[in-house]
Order: structure tokens, then C-alpha cells, then sequence
């Protein structure tokens, strides 16, 4: 069985196909959204919620929003360990893969697994070691808005149609134009910002707070700061229901209360969706649709609650978008339909799911400036940006100088007129073996792109028919296959919490977080603290369910939860 992972920048979920539709399946609190969070304690590592719940009371030893890095070399430290994204990522996916075991009763070892459309090469391959990381097959990357687009059931629909898909996500926002005829689910085009999502919203209410009250973040500790970004986060989804929100909060020794209107922060948040209406456009561009011609918008991702999302959406293209699907959920339900798909379920349509390349690959050429004089440095395309995969496109070169023995063909990836601004994916030198006067001396390039982000460079020398080969699969950023293992090895040696201590540390989490929120009821949230340590200390299965059920109840009475 095949399961569908949406590995998100502030929730994760995963699911399955079955043949009642497709079920999430809930971690130990009884939630389907896991938070996209690791936290290490004495050694032990913490992922989800009570790792969500140590952001605020241990910041420095906790942390989110890591997608945002994959395909880089960056790395965090926590406690005496350091992690790059993939291995972060990977502890989630390993955390969401034993919620599912727990559930079906054995284990899974291969997925489908979400990305933004707009995820470049690096990061789909980032995305791939760290499935690998944990300890499964990752059967295909799905990109998100295709797979809400399943999850709209679109490869239901008995007549052709195109569909909209604008997919804002925690950290990333994603635009593509889909197509479904003759069976076929085509992606026309995508476009996005991989660096735009719910949390540049929440910055924007931290810079309004910070300027209206005076306050100076400098002289907050850690844990302050931390207290800060999780209220105007709660506070930022209460807009999303209520006209008028107030914060009242203890900072740096002072009290402060703060109130923002919807409008106020629509108004606020106006060159964000500025930021957002670029991408919409570019797609419909490159699709060579006009927005009439779209069948229906479809808008997804837990920042899309946000009224003035959707104000845009329908201003743009005259019409309310659908959003009866759960935002939160509609990209692991469809990650689920594709991962049924992939299993070739019976109770599915045979749908081919094509796409498309998101980025543009070329290489880097010289130019004769008007002067008469060679310039080098630009960017020649030679596969464009949604293009459907796996595709094929070659070119001719020519050696700029007589006496040349070598030609460099540079691989980049971008959409730049210059190569400085692109990313250099490799290079390929290949000799010219054919000298000046004896016949042909330029070469015929070949860039070959296939639904795994596998970018074959072949250069045949004209003349002789010799032939150069260069495959890319991997990046800059990219851990190499040696790498996996060692680093594979690395994580297996980490402590990690079992599966039936997760519910009682997430306790613990949570008590924590509001002994450092609440502070009158410091002496009454540290007793029960102590009392709950005491029945773990125990090891008494009925006496450390008994003490955490009126934990519970009695935090759930002190943050008004009901």
C-alpha cells in the first residue's frame, strides 16, 4: 500500500486511498495536522505538537519553517546535534509514517509526497533524500496544487475543463493552470514564490505591533519573542472569523494591549498580495488562457482562510472561488488519490497525471555587442519553463574563437537574460577535436528533462559525430548518495521518544508553554507539572492516564478550550 504525504512548512499530514475514499490518519492527540516542528530534549528528539509547544518555552533548542531551506547546505543545531532541512523533514516524515503504522497495523514503506510546484531541482531532490532518510520509497513527487486539484476530483469529471489552482501554504504560494481531457490531467503552466506564505502575513502583524506599541523585540529574551509570534499567530486566525481582534500581553516587563481590524490588516498586507497577483498573472500568460476561460478557481492551503485571499481571488477573475475542502486538508487528500493512483487502485479512474518543468534549463553563451566586441555571461533557453515532461529540445554552438580547444557548456536553471542571476546546475567540457579549417566545429546540445528532475546534457561534436553525455541528478545543496547513508546512520543513532511517551511529553510541552505564557498561574501550573512527573516516575499505566486526562482538562479550562 501506497500512502501520500503532504510535507508542509507549518502542518504535515499523510493519508491513504481507500475504497470508501480517502482517509488521514490522526497522530497520538487525535489530530490529522502534525506541526512541522522538531525540538531536542536531554538528547531525545520531539516532533509535532509538543515539539510546537517547545518553540515557545525552549526556542533555542527548537525548530520550524525548515522546508523553506531544503536544497541548501544550511544547517541547525539542536542541542549537540546539527541537521540540514532533509534530515529534519526526515524526522517528520518518520513521525507521520508511525502514526500511520499505528493505524493500519503494518508498516509502510513507499508514499507520494507533495511539493510546491515552484520547488526547483535542488529541492525536489532535497525532498526525495529525505523520504529516503526515512526509511522509504518516495514513488513520485506530486506537485501540491495537482493534488488538490484531485482531491476537487477532477479526474472525475466526465467533460474537459480547466481549473485554477492558487495553493497558499505557511511558507510557499503556488499557481498552476490545469486540464483534464481524454483521461489526461495536464498541467499547463506554474509559477509561484517559494518565499511567500502565512508566515510573511504573521511578520507583517509583528512589525505593525512592534510599531504602534513602542516596542523594541532587541530587549525581548527568546522566550518572549517565541510567546510573541505564537499569540499574533492565534491572532492572526481569529481574524480570519472576527472583524475586530485585541491582544493584551506582558513584554519586557510591560503590559500591552494592541487591537487590528481586518481591514486594517488587509490594508497592511496589500503588497503581499501585490506579490501574489504576479505569479496568477504569469501563469495565465504562459498558459495563453484568458481568465474566462477558466472553469472554475480553486484555492487551498491553511492561509487561504484569509478573507482578503479570497477578496483577491474574486476580483481577479469575477467569481467566488471554491473552497469547500478543507485548505488544510485538500493537498494530502489529493497526495492520497495520486498514491492510489500509483497503486493502481481499482476504485480509481486510470488518469495520466502529466507535468511540467518549472523553471527554465539552458546554458551560457557570448554575444557580439554592437561595438563589435564579445560579451559573455547570457542565458540561452533552450528548455522553457512550463514545458510538459519529459521533454526534449537541442541546439547548435559554435566556438567563438579559432584557436579554441575546449568548449564549456555550462547547464543553469532560470529565468534571467544573464547567468549571474540564475543557479548553475553543472558544466560539461568537451574537446574540440576537429582543429580550424578541417571542416565543422560546432556541436549540437541536447537537454533532456524527465518526470523525475533528471536533466540529461548530451553534446555530439558535428563533425566527427562524437558524442559527450552529462546527467544531473544532483545539485548544489543536494546531499549525494554516500552522504544519505552516513547521514542515515546519524539519525538511527538518535534517541527518539516511542510512540506511546509522545502523548505525556506533549503534555509536558504544553504545561510548559503556559508556565511561561501565564504568569499568575505559575505556582498552580508547576504543581501540576510536578504531580504529572510524579505518576510518570510511577510507571502505573491506569495512574498516568488518570493524571493526564485532568491535566489536560484543567489546561483546557485555563486556555478557555472546550
Amino acid at each position: 500500500m501506497i500512502v501520500g504525504i503532504d510535507l508542509g512548512t507549518t502542518h504535515s499530514l499523510i493519508g491513504m486511498h481507500t475504497a470508501d475514499g480517502q482517509v488521514l490518519f490522526p497522530n497520538p492527540h487525535g489530530q490529522v495536522l502534525t506541526p512541522s516542528v522538531v525540538s531536542v530534549v536531554d538528547g531525545a528528539v520531539l516532533v509535532g505538537q509538543a515539539a510546537r509547544d517547545r518553540l515557545v518555552s525552549h526556542p533555542q533548542a527548537s525548530v520550524a519553517h525548515f522546508k523553506r531551506w531544503m536544497g541548501t547546505h544550511r544547517e541547525t543545531r539542536l542541542g549537540e546535534h546539527r541537521f540540514r532541512p532533509e534530515e529534519l523533514s526526515a524526522l517528520v516524515l518518520r513521525t507521520l509514517l508511525a502514526d500511520a503504522e499505528a493505524a493500519l497495523g503494518y508498516k509502510v514503506e513507499e508514499a507520494v509526497i507533495s511539493v510546491p510546484a515552484y520547488f526547483s531541482d535542488a529541492q525536489r531532490k532535497a525532498t526525495r533524500a529525505a523520504g529516503e532518510l526515512a526509511g522509504i520509497r518516495v514513488e513520485r513527487l506530486i506537485n501540491e496544487p495537482t493534488a488538490a486539484a484531485l482531491a476537487y476530483g477532477l479526474q472525475q469529471r466526465e467533460q474537459e475543463g480547466r481549473i485554477l489552482v492558487l495553493d497558499l501554504g505557511g511558507g510557499t504560494f503556488d499557481v498552476s493552470i490545469l486540464e483534464l481531457f481524454d483521461g489526461i490531467v495536464e498541467v499547463h503552466a506554474s509559477a509561484g514564490d517559494n518565499f511567500l506564505g502565512g508566515e510573511d502575513f504573521l511578520q507583517v502583524l509583528v512589525q505593525a505591533f512592534k510599531q504602534e506599541t513602542g516596542l523594541d523585540t532587541a530587549t525581548l529574551d527568546g522566550v518572549e519573542q517565541a510567546q510573541l509570534l505564537q499569540r499574533l499567530e492565534q491572532l492572526k486566525r481569529e481574524l480570519s472569523a472576527r472583524s475586530l481582534v485585541e491582544l493584551e500581553i506582558t513584554l519586557a516587563g510591560r503590559e500591552l494591549k494592541w487591537s487590528v481590524d481586518e481591514t486594517r490588516y488587509a490594508q497592511l498586507c496589500e503588497p503581499l498580495l501585490q506579490r501574489m497577483r504576479a505569479p496568477i498573472e504569469r501563469a495565465i500568460r504562459d498558459a495563453r488562457l484568458k481568465p474566462d476561460a477558466l472553469d472554475d478557481i480553486i484555492l487551498v492551503g491553511g492561509a487561504a482562510r484569509m478573507p482578503m485571499v479570497t477578496r483577491l481571488a474574486t476580483r481577479m477573475f469575477g467569481r467566488l472561488p471554491l473552497r469547500h475542502i478543507n485548505p488544510d486538508q485538500a493537498i494530502a487528500l489529493g497526495a492520497a488519490v495520486a498514491a492510489g493512483m500509483k497503486a493502481r487502485d481499482s476504485s480509481l479512474q486510470e488518469v495520466v497525471l502529466t507535468d511540467v518543468c518549472p523553471y527554465t534549463l539552458g546554458t551560457q553563451v557570448s554575444r557580439m555587442g554592437p561595438d563589435g566586441k564579445e560579451r559573455s555571461g547570457y542565458f540561452h533557453p533552450i528548455i522553457q519553463r512550463n514545458s510538459v515532461v519529459p521533454v526534449s529540445r537541442e541546439d547548435v554552438f559554435h566556438p567563438i574563437h579559432a584557436e579554441q580547444k575546449f568548449l564549456r557548456i555550462d547547464v543553469y536553471q532560470g529565468e534571467s537574460p544573464t547567468v549571474d542571476k540564475n543557479i548553475k546546475l553543472g558544466e560539461l567540457q568537451v574537446p574540440l577535436t576537429t582543429r580550424e579549417g578541417e571542416g565543422d566545429r560546432s556541436v549540437t546540445t541536447r537537454f533532456t528533462y524527465d518526470v523525475d528532475g533528471i536533466l540529461q546534457v548530451e553534446v555530439t561534436e558535428n563533425a566527427s559525430g562524437k558524442r559527450h553525455e552529462l546527467v544531473l541528478e544532483q545539485n548544489p545543496g543536494v546531499l549525494a548518495p554516500e552522504q544519505i547513508r552516513q547521514r542515515l546512520q546519524a539519525l538511527d543513532a538518535l534517541k527518539i521518544h516511542p510512540r506511546e511517551q509522545q502523548v505525556n511529553l506533549a503534555l509536558i510541552a504544553r504545561t510548559e508553554r503556559m508556565y511561561s505564557e501565564y504568569v499568575d498561574q505559575r505556582d498552580q501550573l508547576q504543581g501540576w507539572l510536578l504531580q504529572f512527573r510524579e505518576a510518570l516516575e510511577s510507571q502505573e499505566t491506569q495512574r498516568v492516564e488518570r493524571h493526564r486526562h485532568e491535566l489536560s482538562k484543567a489546561l483546557d479550562a485555563l486556555e478557555g478550550v472546550y
